[in-house]
């Protein structure tokens, strides 16, 4: 005769305990995935600040060569139009916008996944703008990076 222990079933998970569990993970993991995206997004537009920063140094030789911001009066080539720069994958266009009168405005457009984001702005006067609500405009809130 077997005792009463041997005869007891090994207990194991049940499947309300398992789908909790596998739903518990799920809400965890589109959280963590939520909060990278952002993260993402902020290290790729800290990037095209930075490179219109660069472009904007670049606009003030050419202004100091040429006592113009358009010498010719065109828009100089820039040195790169992508963000970031000599990257296979671009998540922002560069483009500038000068006038004869002596000052200009540096545009990086986002692309891609990268879209969703809202364009940033650096013009001759040093102002930083970021369309932060992605409307196409800069509101008060949005003068600064």
């Amino acid at each position: 005769m077997q005792s009463c222990h041997a005869r007891s079933r090994a207990r194991g998970f049940s499947l309300i305990e398992i789908l909790v569990t596998v739903a518990i993970v799920g809400i965890l993991a589109a959280v963590a995935s939520s909060a990278y995206d952002s993260s993402v997004r902020k290290s790729r537009r800290a990037n095209a600040e930075a490179d219109l920063s660069s472009l904007a140094q670049f606009m003030e030789r050419v202004y100091t060569e040429n006592s113009t911001y358009q010498p010719g009066g065109v828009n100089p080539a820039l040195p790169f139009t992508t963000s970031p720069q000599n990257n296979a994958t671009a998540f922002y266009n560069l483009t500038i916008n000068a006038n004869a009168g002596g000052s200009y405005t540096l545009r990086a457009t986002p692309i891609g996944n990268q879209v969703i984001d809202g364009m940033v702005e650096l013009d001759s006067t040093g102002a930083k703008r970021w369309d932060a609500d992605h409307d196409g405009a800069f509101e008060a809130a949005e003068q600064h990076w």
